[in-house]
């Protein structure tokens, strides 16, 4: 007997030529104790699934069967967790708990049931917050409340619809640590939603493709055995993981490849943006650089930030140097906290300098400028404005003297390069967040910056989409070559973009630890990378330089320049 069955499973939403069909022929079945990965893009009917598995839906073809019987509405046997967290903000986190507990075990004593609530919430690490209200909680405390909620109705299948994607990698590396040593004491039955493939390897025993919709059907099943406890820097020399890594990679690329769309093509015109406004360099720079500019395009002398504080100064970032060449892609990773972000503020223009000096093309930055550009995790797009516009209210102010009709081909050339030459006239607040991030790479580099700042420009997007942008991204960038600077927290995406990736230590104080130069040859694509044979020596370097800070370590020679051995 399996213990989770779908047979011929299909639901749709809309009604008329308005009806979309989210999910077509889904069959599925999980045995008890067993850990399935369900992957696939955003709006491919992942959530969908998962509501028609805990009964909060009901399927319009086939049926749901959970220990042979027809799945009619929810129950205590399936524990939910979805990404954003559900906690009632005006009771602690043992409040919380104790609700689920209270409504499923009301037939137990008080001390049976304070029992439950104290030993789940030791369950997660929190023990020391039970007092806590939700607003008290970071993100990944906020989570753990409600993996805990999930377990203390002790259920039969725990249902996990991306709980981890809204949280930085350190969080989540954590909370997937717990999740899978939960799993190993208590063996439950586990459906995980996931839109990052190294976590669905990390911990399930099957990983599932959910193809793209409408009409969305589940690819094939990829058996994961890999021994367990899976440790990830030990994963990354594995042989039998990289395969498994290149396989599911590959397999969602091909289908994603499907539904991209076809950029128009639009000629760029040749004309040049304004300068606006020229700064002296200190004095100190103008002594001391004698280097050709190409090689110190941009320059960071000395940086510090300092903030003042009820216990007195605290300075986020301390000594930061660093020299970047004319069109050179520069990755910037670190734990969060780490000031890398704080960094490219400062290269901005939007945050002070503390002490030391910034310094682009022999110009001070001293103010926020048009020449460096700006990507943030959300595009800020103003939402009454197509896509075409959003672009436009740059350009103008940039390119004043150019014709109209220049200008138009600009913009259109841009969104046309970055997927959305169908998508232009449709106003901002009509797109996808992974169509707003297409418009708010267009527009900076529409801007023609000499410094491109990306910060962590996809960390909103699940990991499909992500890969998507990223080919974007560099399609774009190859044209233009222009100095780029990227934060990101994924050692993959620092890879794949950068020719070094700079590592920043834990802060305060945070300052470059080392610096990886990435010699794998351009053009990249995911796919080439995987089957390259650096690509994993890079990756480890990596992973291992996080792994030596993830408890605060301040490692050993600063700045270190690292090469990986031929």
């Amino acid at each position: 007997m399996s213990f989770l069955e779908l047979k011929g499973v299909a639901k749709g939403f809309g009604e008329g030529a308005g009806r979309i069909e989210v999910l077509k022929d889904i069959d599925l079945t999980i045995e008890r104790g067993e850990f399935v990965a369900i992957v696939g893009f955003s709006g491919s009917g992942k959530s969908t699934l998962v509501s028609l598995i805990a009964g909060l839906a009901a399927p319009d073809a086939g049926e749901v069967l959970l220990k042979d019987k027809p799945v009619t509405g929810p129950g205590p046997d399936r524990g939910v967790v979805f990404q954003n967290y559900s906690l009632m903000p005006w009771l602690t986190v043992a409040g919380n708990i104790r609700l689920a507990v209270d409504a499923v075990f009301g037939h137990e004593s008080k001390a049976e049931r304070a029992a439950r609530v104290e030993r789940h919430i030791a369950m997660v690490g929190l023990a020391h917050a039970a007092d806590r209200r939700p607003a008290e909680l970071s993100g990944g405390m906020r989570q753990r409340v409600a993996v805990a909620r999930a377990l203390a109705m002790a259920p039969d299948m725990l249902l996990l619809d991306e709980p981890l994607s809204a949280l930085d990698a350190l969080t989540r590396a954590k909370l997937q640590d717990e999740i899978e040593a939960i799993w190993s004491a208590e063996r439950k039955t586990v459906v995980l939603i996931t839109n990052d493939v190294d976590e669905a390897l990390l911990l399930a025993d099957r990983v599932i493709p959910l193809n793209p919709g409408p009409g969305a059907t589940l690819g094939p099943a990829f058996k994961v055995e890999l021994p367990r406890p899976r440790e990830r820097t030990a994963l990354n020399a594995d042989p039998e993981f990289k395969r498994l890594r290149a396989e599911i990679t590959g397999y969602l690329m091909k289908v994603g490849a499907k539904r991209a769309s076809d950029a128009g093509e639009v000629s760029l015109p040749a004309i040049e943006p304004i300068d606006l406004g020229r700064s002296r360099p200190p004095k100190a720079w103008r002594e001391a650089g004698k280097s050709a500019i190409d090689e110190r395009y941009v320059e960071f002398s000395d940086i510090h930030k300092t903030y003042p504080t009820p216990r007195g100064p605290l300075t986020v970032v301390e000594g930061f140097d660093l020299k970047i060449r004319r069109g050179e892609f520069i990755s910037l990773i670190g734990h969060s906290g780490c000031g890398k972000s704080t960094v490219l503020s400062m290269a901005a223009g939007l945050t002070d300098i503390s002490r030391g000096g910034v310094i682009l093309d022999g110009r001070e930055v001293d103010t926020a400028g048009p020449d460096r550009a700006v990507v943030f995790q959300a595009p800020n797009l103003f939402p009454w404005l197509t896509a075409k516009q959003n672009v436009e209210v740059g350009v103008d102010r940039v390119y004043p003297h150019a014709r109209a009709a220049e200008r138009n081909d600009i913009v259109e050339y841009y969104l046309s390069r970055v997927g959305l030459a169908d998508a232009m006239d449709r106003p901002a607040s009509a797109l996808s967040n992974g169509m707003r991030q297409r418009v708010g790479i267009a527009r900076a580099f529409a801007l023609s910056p000499k410094l491109l700042l990306l910060d962590e420009p996809f960390g909103m997007l699940d990991s499909l989409t992500r890969w998507e942008l990223q080919e974007v991204l560099m399609e774009v960038w190859s044209r233009s070559q222009v100095t780029a600077i990227c934060v990101t927290h994924d050692v993959d995406e620092a890879i794949l973009l950068a020719d070094r990736v700079v590592m920043m230590t834990n802060g305060p104080q945070a300052r470059i630890g080392q610096i990886l130069e990435v010699d794998l040859p351009r053009p990249r694509s995911r796919q080439a990378l995987l089957e390259h044979p650096r690509y994993y020596e890079h990756r480890e370097a990596l992973l291992g330089f996080l792994e030596e800070y993830e408890h605060g370590h301040k490692g050993r020679q600063q700045g270190q320049t690292m090469k990986p051995a031929a």
